[in-house]
């Protein structure tokens, strides 16, 4: 197995959680606070839109199965990148579209993908506004918030 991490956010983590986690090859999901400069987070905290966090999701994947390019497919298929600081009805810079890269490469790929969707037209009139920056702190979230669907028996959220 040749193990990677990916740190995406796209929404309320909930249903971005659920949906990363079905994908074979992801082996490991986390929910929590990713891009802020507030020190260890809680979701009250974030949910006052003043942290600067996204709720993201930190995965651990095998990139013999799944590669970097493929989740970012994904990633592209379970929000609308073309919405700033918002989904659904969720709002707020913590609901914000980000990949949080953790090597050149993974920056590259996601460059490369948001030029590729701009290119074909695929979101036209509207443009993408995700963010891609390096990863640094992921705070993990609270207990209750991991795996928060598959513990409700839910299969997905609104997203």
């Amino acid at each position: 197995m040749s193990m990677e991490k990916a740190t995406f956010a796209a929404g309320c983590f909930w249903g971005v959680e659920a949906a990363l986690a079905a994908i074979p090859g992801v082996t490991a999901t986390a929910v929590g606070y990713e891009g802020g400069s507030f020190e260890r987070p809680t979701y009250q905290d974030v949910c006052t839109d003043q942290t600067g966090h996204a709720e993201a999701v930190e995965l651990d994947f095998d990139a013999e199965t799944v590669s970097y390019r493929q989740l970012l497919d994904a990633f592209f298929e379970l929000h609308d990148p073309t919405t700033l600081n918002r989904q659904g009805p969720d709002h707020g810079t913590q609901y914000r579209s980000v990949i949080f890269f953790h090597t050149p490469e993974q920056e590259a790929q996601a460059r490369a993908k948001i030029a590729q969707l701009t290119a074909d037209g695929r979101f036209a009139p509207r443009r993408v506004v995700t963010e891609v920056t390096p990863a640094k702190t992921f705070w993990r979230a609270e207990e209750y918030h991991q795996r928060y669907l598959e513990k409700r028996g839910l299969a997905s959220c609104h997203l």
